[in-house]
């Protein structure tokens, strides 16, 4: 996942360029950028609460929307958008570790290395440069005997709304 603090510079920079996002939709716990690339998805990024909202600009930003919305209803909702696992062949991998994780449950950076035959360090940067938060639910990857850091930040903002999500979907303990 990206830091939401460059986007917001960006944003508070060049307030009018709304268009560089193809929808803004307010949450409790940020405002979603919702960027789309032809008919896939192609990022989600965390802008501050009091960022712009923008209606969606094309199909796929208003269906982005919806699902984001019915997930905020029901925890358990799949999201089913189009995407691409665009990356490197390692964080591929890792992201599609990341996107079978069911709801409600959470696995160690250490689990998910494991599964991979990598290290955890190199799973959390994986995790760090997701660029469809959500929809690969990054946030149910935890340290051992903590939350772990979100958006490649161990504090602040992007450390609240990965407790927000958690909680929200009511993960428990590691494991579920």
């Amino acid at each position: 996942m990206r830091r939401p603090a460059p986007e917001a510079r960006r944003d508070a920079a060049l307030p009018a360029l709304g268009h560089e996002y193809q929808a803004r939709l307010a949450t409790p716990f940020a405002v979603l950028g919702i960027r789309t690339s032809g008919n896939r998805l192609s990022e989600i990024v965390y802008l501050p609460k009091g960022a712009a909202t923008l209606a969606p600009q094309n199909r796929l930003a208003e269906k982005t929307c919806r699902q984001i919305e019915r997930y905020l209803d029901d925890p358990e909702f799949r999201f089913d958008l189009p995407f691409e696992f665009d990356g490197t062949p390692f964080r591929q991998r890792v992201w599609k570790a990341i996107h079978t994780i069911p709801c409600g449950r959470t696995v160690t950076y250490g689990e998910l290395a494991r599964s991979l035959k990598s290290a955890p360090r190199a799973v959390g940067g994986a995790c760090g440069d997701n660029r469809i938060p959500l929809v690969i639910p990054c946030h149910r990857v935890v340290a051992s005997g903590s939350i772990g850091g979100f958006m490649h930040a161990s504090g602040g903002d992007p450390i609240t709304i990965k407790q927000w999500l958690l909680k929200h979907e009511r993960a428990g303990e590691h494991g579920g």
